[in-house]
């Protein structure tokens, strides 16, 4: 769970916690890191699970010369990076997590890498455990679009939709590097303008659909006109493997934020009872409405992805207005100190003191914002010709 110290120039660290950030910080930063004591009090399962060691070979397909060693137990392993490569390829997700765990880190890494990213995924698109397609297509896309100079060559396409447990689904995404990241200032909330809405169904009666999309909107419309969610139905070869349905609710503001949030359906396997339709759509929007309360310019899932986009970006300061940290981000401006040496300023940005002038009680209505603010490192793309 917490960094031990270094040996022999490793990073040595205790425990599953926060392995994806771990791996993702150790590939840009060209550190390598071992990890010990995997899940030891766990008698039944100890080591490495199915999905984390998936984790590693994708890992292995973005990089070039990257090694990796795992202990017969699974206990423990270290990982040198290589180079990041890029390119094209196609991988196969675990799916005991959606596609999202994996898609995660082809965002962060993407702009980096040699070549542009052309990735076809394969696995479970939508659910409970990580972040859906929809999500990161609408959250972490908007986030990463302030950092790049143009977004021409981004793309996430979903050609098949697979829910758990079966899976089924595969998408394609493409991303495009860059020499540097510019740094941004984005240090105003503004207002929502419009929800948008995709409600997906496989395998079932697409009156599934129909009747979570009425609930949600049943939900939205007491604080928007402008609300409009479409039915994503799939049959055949292009509905996955197992039945299911959900509803994905975006938020956008009049500045381009966009905030997130998702509901699928449980089945009896899951425990408890199986969802119904309207229940999945209220929780979608009750999500949402979360998710606008806590405000900023980013959604809670991606705080992490925006703070590592700053202090990667050029030598400039950097300042982002986001909504009170998650745990997971926390962490992760933990191991950015430990991994690139570099520490955030934080705020209180709740209006309170002195910022009357800057921003009204309407601009920071909702729950206490936290202004970020660091000078980035300069990361340069060494591998990205100059034109």
């Amino acid at each position: 769970m917490t960094c031990v110290g270094k040996e022999h120039s490793y990073l040595i660290y205790r425990g599953s916690n926060f392995l994806k950030q771990r791996l993702i910080l150790s590939t840009l930063s060209g550190k390598p890191v071992e990890i010990r004591d995997i899940r030891l009090q766990d008698d039944e399962s100890p080591g490495l699970r199915e999905y984390e060691t998936d984790l590693l070979k994708l890992l292995d397909k973005v990089t070039n010369g990257t090694r990796v060693k795992v202990d017969r137990t699974g206990g423990s392993f270290s990982y040198q990076p290589g180079l990041l490569q890029g390119g094209a390829f196609q991988h196969d997700c675990c799916t005991e997590r959606g596609i999202g765990y994996y898609l995660d880190v082809l965002v962060a890494l993407g702009p980096f890498c040699k070549l542009p990213l052309d990735v076809t995924l394969t696995g479970v698109t939508n659910s409970a455990e990580s972040p859906s397609v929809d999500h990161i297509k609408a959250s972490a896309f908007a986030a990463l679009k302030r950092f790049l100079l143009v977004d021409e060559g981004l793309e996430l396409t979903i050609r098949k939709r697979g829910i758990m447990p079966g899976g089924g689904g595969e998408v394609h995404f493409k991303c495009p590097v860059r020499k540097t990241l510019k740094a941004i200032q984005c240090t105003k909330q503004t207002m929502v303008k419009r929800i948008r809405g995709t409600a997906y169904c496989c395998k079932v009666s697409p009156a599934m659909a129909n009747r979570a999309v009425e609930s949600a909107k049943g939900v939205m419309l007491n604080f928007l006109p402008d609300v409009y969610i479409n039915t994503d139905q799939h049959k055949g070869k292009r509905s996955g493997n197992s039945p299911g349905y959900g509803v994905n609710l975006v938020a956008e503001t009049t500045d381009g934020s966009k905030f997130s949030a998702e509901a699928t359906s449980k089945t009896l396997e899951d425990g408890g009872n199986p969802s119904i339709p309207e229940d999945v759509g209220k929780e979608a929007a009750m999500k949402l409405l979360d998710e606008i309360y806590r405000g900023g310019c980013v959604d809670s899932a991606f705080q992490w992805l925006v703070a590592l986009y700053m202090a990667l970006g050029q030598k400039d300061v950097s300042k982002f207005l986001i909504g009170p940290l998650s745990q997971y981000s926390i962490y992760f401006l933990q191991h950015l100190r430990e991994f690139f040496g570099i520490t955030f300023k934080l705020e209180n940005a709740s209006g309170e003191e002195g910022d009357e002038d800057e921003m009204d009680d309407d601009e920071m209505a909702g729950s206490n914002k936290v202004m970020i603010t660091c000078v980035g490192i300069g990361y340069s793309n060494y591998s990205k010709k100059v034109i």
